[in-house]
């Protein structure tokens, strides 16, 4: 098979480009392949570089990466050796044949081969823009398998039939369309249902660091939302599942059904925020609330009537989406941090649908952060934008307005990063001579709940408060 070659500069860092020059120098072949060579392309500067060496065994690489630096068969299994030289980390791969020996992600028997030829080491590998080669000598990408024209055409599309002996693959196939928005090919998404079985063979842990993966690092989260569709396996996630074609009223959902409203609600996250320009850690938070911000809707949508007419309707649903989010985390034993901010911000995301005339007051809105805690209104903000501005082509202008006044409302009373810290603590109490007990809980709550109620605001106010309250408080 002849490969497509395309010139490619690569900015290759010095003690790698070293290493590469030494390998050679030894009789080896080299050649970066993967992520690495997928992102040069893409324009994204490559962070982790990964060597294939064809021509030399395992000891004789590693014998001439121990010149360069601190070496290790950590990977010895995987015919990989790790090299660390001035701060950075690099993995040297001898080409190697994998055949399924079990079930799950982890079944395999693994045969190096350093005399393997290019073809037959890349058939290993998921998706074509993951199986380019570069060469650095001469400055090219190595292509076998089409992947430099699924890049420009988006195609996230498997190498060879060993695609379907890794489950995991599909997880991936789902962030990777979300980091580079890529349509998932029809062949490969027939694979993915074939091997529907073995998602119960995936370690939970593993599961979710793809789910993260599309969290943190998407670039379309909705373009990773129907891959998932369509590879079928989204049944396996019955929280989303059941939102597909569950009815929705035209008249506040002309977008279409509760999943179409999500991918349109995921778009408008993207669009209509700065959340790409968020750090990594703050974006997950915000698209798995997204994402998840309508579950409850499974529970509550019904056919009923509404200011005298028929209607969907979905009447608490945001209540019934906290513990659906659990279920949805908890499955896949996501972090504890992560898993209640997002129950805090889908449980809240209805916050301005029911203002009073007279506006939310200060104490409804430091309840609010106190409700979010560990989430924020900042956070909630995002979700809320997202909710409205995905329900094309509708746009409420007086929303809009709410939203902004919310905004300013929660920057003037200092609440976008927190709730309200305690002003009375229990040394106030021990100044006033009560000796330490389980009474001090009780006291001390009701104190914060006349904070909250705006009953005092700084020290001054609340010991004159607690002195004012003290006979009730201690009886």
């Amino acid at each position: 098979m002849r490969p497509v070659r395309q010139p490619l500069d690569i900015d290759i860092p010095a003690p790698l480009k070293q290493a590469l020059l030494a390998l050679e120098a030894a009789g080896g072949t080299c050649r970066i392949v993967g992520g690495s060579v997928r992102d040069a392309l893409l324009g994204i500067q490559p962070k982790d570089f990964d060597v294939e060496v064809y021509g030399l065994d395992l000891d004789a690489i590693a014998n001439t990466l121990s010149k360069l630096g601190r070496t290790d068969l950590v990977g010895k299994a995987f015919a990989v050796v790790k090299l660390w030289t001035q701060g950075d980390e690099y993995d040297f791969a001898i080409p190697r044949r994998e055949s399924k020996s079990g079930t799950g992600h982890r079944g395999f028997v693994i045969e190096a081969d350093a005399h393997l030829s290019e073809v037959e080491a890349l058939k290993r590998r998921d998706f074509t823009i993951n199986a380019l080669l570069y060469d650095h000598a001469k400055g090219e990408v190595i292509d076998y398998f089409g992947g430099l024209q699924d890049l420009d055409t988006r195609t996230l599309r498997h190498v060879s039939p060993a695609f379907k002996e890794d489950p995991l693959r599909v997880l991936r196939a789902m962030q990777f369309a979300g980091r580079f928005q890529m349509v998932l090919h029809d062949e490969t998404a027939a694979m993915c249902h074939d091997i529907g079985h073995e998602f119960w063979t995936l370690a939970k842990e593993r599961i979710w660091i793809e789910w993260q993966k599309w969290a943190g690092r998407s670039t379309s989260l909705s373009h990773g939302m129907r891959a998932l569709e369509k590879s079928g396996w989204i049944r396996y996630f019955p929280q989303l599942n059941a939102l597909l074609n569950l009815p929705q009223d035209p008249e506040w959902h002309p977008e279409g059904n509760a999943w179409t409203h999500t991918l349109c609600c995921l778009d408008a996250l993207q669009s209509q925020t700065d959340w790409l320009s968020l750090p990594e850690s703050e974006r997950g938070v915000l698209a798995f609330g997204t994402l998840c911000h309508d579950l409850g809707k499974a529970r509550c949508t019904r056919w009923a009537e509404k200011r005298g007419a028929m209607h969907w309707i979905s009447p608490g649903h945001d209540a019934q989406s906290i513990w659906l989010a659990e279920q949805f985390f908890n499955a896949m034993r996501a972090p504890h941090e992560i898993r209640d901010k997002v129950m805090g911000l889908v449980g809240n995301h209805h916050f301005l649908n029911t203002v009073p005339e007279c506006g939310h007051s200060d104490a409804s809105l430091r309840r609010l952060a106190k409700r979010l805690t560990p989430a924020s209104t900042y956070e909630l903000v995002y979700v809320m934008v997202a909710d409205h501005r995905g329900r094309p082509p509708l746009l409420s202008e007086a929303q809009d307005q709410r939203i902004a006044e919310f905004r300013r409302r929660i920057q003037e009373l200092d609440l976008e990063s927190h709730a309200p810290k305690p002003i009375l603590l229990g040394r106030h109490l021990i100044e006033r001579g009560m000796k330490p007990s389980p009474d001090f809980k009780s006291i001390l709550d009701r104190a914060y709940e006349a904070q909250l109620d705006g009953a005092f605001s700084d020290s001054p106010t609340a010991l004159k408060w607690l002195d004012e309250n003290w006979i009730s408080l201690s009886s």
